[in-house]
Parts: C-alpha cells; sequence; structure tokens
C-alpha cells in the first residue's frame, strides 16, 4: 500500500495555491486531508504536542487517515534519552485512534557515522518502544551494508531521499530495512540549499515528469517488499509539494 502526501500542511504560503483565500486556519487540515490520506508533522521537532493539540488533529481528520511524526529535537538533535517517555506519551492518542504511520527520526547532518552515533541507535529504538520508527540520516557516507544490517536488526525503517546532488549529501538509494518504506522529496535546489537567506529557499523547487518518473519504478519496487510505503513532498515553498504529489499519484497510477 502506497500513502502520498506532503511534509507539512499549514503555510501561510498556500493560501491562494493550495488553500482558498477565505478558508480560516483551522479548516486547513481537513481540507487538506479531503485530497490526501497521509501528512508528515514537521511542528513535533520543535515542541512536544500538548493533548488537545493531538486531539485536534484526529478530531479533523477522516478515519483511516495516518499522520508520520517528526522526533523531537531532543531526541535526535541533542540526544537527551530523558525525553523519550514524554514523546511516547504525547502519541499515545494518535496510536489508539489508529492514526500514527510512523516517527521519523531526522538526524543532523553533523551526525556522523561514528561508533558512538551507531551506538546510538539502539537507544532510540528502545526509547521509542515499540513505535514504528524511521531513521533519516544526512551525512552520505552512512550509505553502506553495515548501516542498512544495522537498521534492519533494529526494526528500523531507512529514510530514502530525493535532495541535491552535492557532495556529503545522501544519494538517491532506495532501501527497506524495516517493516515499512519512506521517501522524501527534498527538490533539487543546488545554489540555495546551503546558502539562503530564509529556511523557505531550500525547498523551492518544481520538479520536473522526468525527475519523477525514475522515482516512481523505485517506489513501486519499495511497495512489494513491505506492507506500506509512506511517500512525502517536502518542496513546500508555495505548495510546490503538492504538485510534486499529483505528478506522482498520476504516474503510479499509470503502472
Amino acid at each position: 500500500m502506497i500513502r502520498l502526501g506532503t511534509s507539512g500542511f499549514s503555510y501561510d504560503d498556500w493560501v491562494g495555491p493550495v488553500y482558498p483565500a477565505d478558508l480560516p486556519k483551522w479548516r486547513w487540515l481537513p481540507f487538506y486531508a479531503e485530497h490526501f490520506d497521509t501528512v508528515e508533522l514537521n511542528v513535533t521537532y520543535y515542541r512536544i504536542p500538548d493533548v488537545k493539540t493531538v486531539r485536534g488533529w484526529i478530531d479533523r481528520t477522516p478515519e483511516g487517515f495516518l499522520f508520520s511524526v517528526k522526533a523531537h529535537q531532543g531526541l535526535t538533535h541533542e540526544r537527551e534519552t530523558a525525553g523519550f517517555e514524554e514523546f511516547r506519551s504525547s502519541l499515545a492518542p494518535l496510536a489508539e485512534a489508529g492514526k500514527l504511520a510512523c516517527v521519523l527520526a531526522q538526524f543532523p547532518h553533523s551526525f556522523h557515522p561514528t561508533r558512538a552515533n551507531r551506538d546510538y541507535l539502539p537507544r532510540l529504538r528502545e526509547g521509542l518502544a515499540d513505535l514504528p520508527v524511521v531513521v533519516e540520516l544526512r551525512d552520505a557516507r552512512w550509505v553502506g551494508e553495515e548501516t542498512f544490517a544495522q537498521l534492519a536488526g533494529l526494526g528500523l525503517g531507512f529514510c530514502c531521499v530525493d535532495e541535491p546532488r552535492l557532495p556529503g549529501l545522501m544519494p538517491p538509494v532506495t532501501r527497506a530495512t524495516g517493516p515499512l518504506a519512506y521517501v522524501r522529496f527534498h527538490g533539487r535546489n543546488a545554489d540555495k540549499w546551503w546558502e539562503h537567506e530564509n529556511a523557505w529557499e531550500r525547498y523551492d523547487y518544481t520538479y520536473t515528469d522526468g525527475e519523477l518518473k525514475e522515482w516512481a519504478e523505485r517506489i513501486r519496487d519499495l511497495d512489494g517488499e513491505v506492507s506500506l510505503t509512506l511517500v512525502y513532498a517536502n518542496n513546500h515553498y508555495r505548495g510546490q509539494s503538492v504538485g510534486t504529489i499529483r505528478q506522482l499519484q498520476g504516474m503510479l497510477a499509470g503502472m
């Protein structure tokens, strides 16, 4: 089963390109859920959500809708293991409602494949208990059989990414190491990846059909190995990610 959605839904610059100008903010998620059946939440990276917020996500989406939730920065960037219990507890309502697809643990580019960092991955697995978890590694030196074997042994998924072909960034490797497959499209704006005034500039990119066609075939192959494949577009500026997912939907439907 392939689910496709965007990385985030709450962007002011989506008003016009995606959301009608007269649509109130509290209606953005229900409107989004009329068109897609999954979303990746980035807000949980910055703060652990309270029960009221999580209940709002549940109540404003239909049955069967799935959320992928980014792990809090304390668990991936600061690596403070004391925060695991609070983070798990915050997601309990989503899991109980059957709407939690997985936790995305996105590590910083400075998280290199050292022994100490490899040793942290079992702690991450233990800290998140039985939650489904996918790991996004951003240093290309992680790519290799040692990493894939470790992730598989821990039941952690490998996040496949499409991003600029710059030295040190992750190449477009596709691999399923856990019970689900996961793909993120960051765009290929190489000029603005490292140097930009505003964070959104990095993700200001529109994919061509040719760039996505090769991925449609890979996504189909990945889905043949697992029970669930999650695909999210993160080139979110002015709703370009919505266009990316629409393109992929059409390609996958025709395969």
